[in-house]
């Protein structure tokens, strides 16, 4: 980032053209209640500090890809589909702030911002550079459907349209970039990866959704429908994770890491690690899927519970992150505690 900073201030384009590096929520330690948004401490000195100081000396944006998509398909039972979509709902009081949320990307927002106002960096603005909401999914993928695709990203446009800032920052001006303008038929992994594009590969729309408040006036969102992958969940209106996993964080392989690193990290974990293998041997309870990221995920976990959830005890040199929502690999249970 720096280098392409110092290109531009040669050629003099540093005013016009600003240099930044988007971050993803699972790069925050706590996102739920949104007061208590941070950042996972052993990114703190070596990737944010650094790199809020250059957005700041530059005054550039820090950039954040957000999903409740992921957030309401790993917690359907606790999330309201109707917070998640924006429509209309009782709303949800952060417990540590007692403000009130009525959507679940405000909500995501407001945390990465409270992360910010811990490291003391509140005046870095921030541009949410994807957002969005498949309309197909896998059987597993609750809630990837054309008629919630549609209702996220019709409503999300009239949130940021109309809507101003968040419930803690609401000064604030936030520029929003919709994922994505075509379905992507040939990548890899679920279903849902292929499906959260405006228009299919023949340029054909998926559905249709305003983008002017001039399309605003005449629109409404399409309105509730089964929820894909099973049957309907009827859930409470809730902020986050459910009450059982509140407060409990997990150990999780990085599938970018490469087979070499995770392999050598599953064998350290494996050995002397000291983790707890024996549920990812075959015909074990968490064999399945047998799978070099799952059976490292497990693996992973059980020696990070196992040190008593530390600083550094999910690290593994780069081929782990901490969770704070219940990994799921097939029916395997993952433990919090030993």
């Amino acid at each position: 980032m720096k280098n392409i900073h110092q290109a531009l201030v040669k050629f003099n384009l540093h005013s016009s053209i600003k240099v930044s590096s988007p971050i993803a929520l699972s790069a925050l330690q706590s996102s739920y209640p949104s007061s208590a948004g941070s950042f996972r401490p052993e990114l703190i000195e070596p990737v944010f500090k650094p790199m809020l100081d250059f957005l700041r000396q530059t005054g550039s944006y820090l950039m954040v890809n957000a999903y409740p998509f992921f957030a309401y398909e790993s917690n359907s039972d606790v999330i309201s589909l109707d917070y998640a979509l924006f429509r209309e709902n009782p709303g949800v009081v952060d417990s540590g702030n007692g403000l009130k949320y009525f959507n679940l990307f405000d909500a995501q927002i407001d945390a990465v911002f409270a992360a910010l106002s811990a490291l003391k960096y509140d005046d870095v603005k921030m541009v949410v550079t994807e957002t969005g909401w498949p309309s197909k999914g896998d059987e597993n993928e609750v809630g990837a459907s054309v008629e919630n695709a549609a209702a996220y990203n019709g409503n999300l446009v009239r949130r940021i349209l109309t809507g101003g800032g968040t419930p803690l920052k609401p000064q604030a001006d936030l520029t929003v970039y919709l994922f994505a303008l075509f379905n992507e038929n040939e990548k890899d992994g679920p279903t849902s990866e292929r499906n959260y594009g405006l228009f299919y590969p023949d340029q054909q729309k998926v559905y249709d959704i305003p983008f002017t408040v001039e399309g605003l006036k005449n629109y409404k969102a399409p309105s509730r429908s089964p929820v894909s992958g099973g049957q309907q969940v009827s859930a409470p209106v809730r902020g986050g994770v459910s009450k059982s996993t509140t407060g409990n964080t997990w150990c999780v392989a990085n599938p970018d890491a490469g087979k070499e690193k995770l392999q050598a990290a599953l064998d350290f974990a494996c050995g002397e690690g000291g983790a707890d293998c024996r549920p990812i041997q075959p015909d074990a309870t968490c064999y399945s899927p047998n799978t070099l990221v799952a059976h490292s995920s497990f693996a992973f976990n059980s020696y990070y519970q196992k040190k008593g959830r530390g600083m550094g005890d999910c690290y593994f040199g780069g081929a782990a992150f901490v969770v704070t929502q219940e990994p799921k690999f097939g029916v395997c249970e993952f433990p919090t505690g030993y």
